[in-house]
């Protein structure tokens, strides 16, 4: 009796010996979606929530400053074709990313690290570009307090560019991190993440790009220059008047 009881004890020893083996040969399947890029398309879906605001909000006032008659108009400032080499300059940068990201898939480090660069350098120029555009056109009168078109025209446009400028940073960080040998193969999902943060960026400014320079504007009203000022301080006199009505 103790004899059976002994064989059957270690028949199911070996079997749990087996089981051990199998689950460590074998681990658990998992999801296969990382969380850092879960947690990055909701941050771009309420990204695009954001964006999706401010688009709509210009598009519903931006034909209002040529209804009012209050210059400068879009068809006086807008460069297209300067804006539309800047736009071409974003739009390249896409393709450098995805360049930078298959090199460090294939664990090429010396790809990875110019495609970076070139992206970020792509990415400077068009901010850089950007700011050129919005000096220009506060010198010839539009500023964000100037009319409603000014002021929705830079809270889109700017806030894209800090998008852009925040992209910059992500990707001369990352490069800085490769040349330090911090970026191996293994974390190309770093170089993943960041890229999908950039084409955003770009998919959104060519909306922007369509829907702010690309749109045609109705051009605006005979004598409209002439009258804008006086309707100008029309509106000013009103306010003081309003502002001495005030019993404090």
């Amino acid at each position: 009796m103790a004899t059976a009881i002994e064989v059957v004890t270690a028949h199911g020893a070996g079997h749990g010996s087996h089981d051990g083996d199998d689950h460590a040969g074998h681990p658990p399947p998992s999801a296969g979606v990382d969380s850092r890029k879960l947690l990055m398309w909701l941050f771009l879906t309420s990204d695009c929530m954001f964006f999706g605001t401010l688009i709509a909000t210009y598009m519903t006032y931006r034909n209002r400053s040529i209804d009012l008659q209050m210059p400068p108009y879009p068809n006086d400032i807008f460069d297209i074709p300067y804006t539309s080499v800047s736009a071409f300059v974003l739009l390249m940068s896409s393709l450098t990313m995805v360049l930078a990201l298959a090199a460090i898939q294939r664990g090429n480090h010396r790809g990875l690290r110019i495609w970076l660069s070139a992206t970020a350098l792509l990415g400077a120029i068009f901010v850089g570009g950007q700011f050129f555009e919005f000096t220009t056109m506060a010198h010839e009168g539009l500023t964000l307090s100037s009319n409603i078109f000014g002021s929705t025209f830079f809270v889109l446009t700017g806030f894209h560019g800090a998008h852009v400028t925040i992209g910059v940073l992500w990707l001369l960080s990352l490069l800085f991190v490769s040349l330090r040998g911090g970026l191996p193969q293994e974390k190309s999902m770093d170089v993943e993440i960041a890229g999908l943060y950039w084409h955003f960026v770009d998919i959104v400014w060519i909306v922007i790009f369509t829907l702010v320079y690309l749109v045609p504007y109705p051009n605006p009203p005979e004598g409209a220059a002439e009258a804008a000022p006086h309707a100008f301080v029309r509106i000013t006199d009103l306010g003081q008047h309003l502002m001495q009505a005030l019993p404090f």
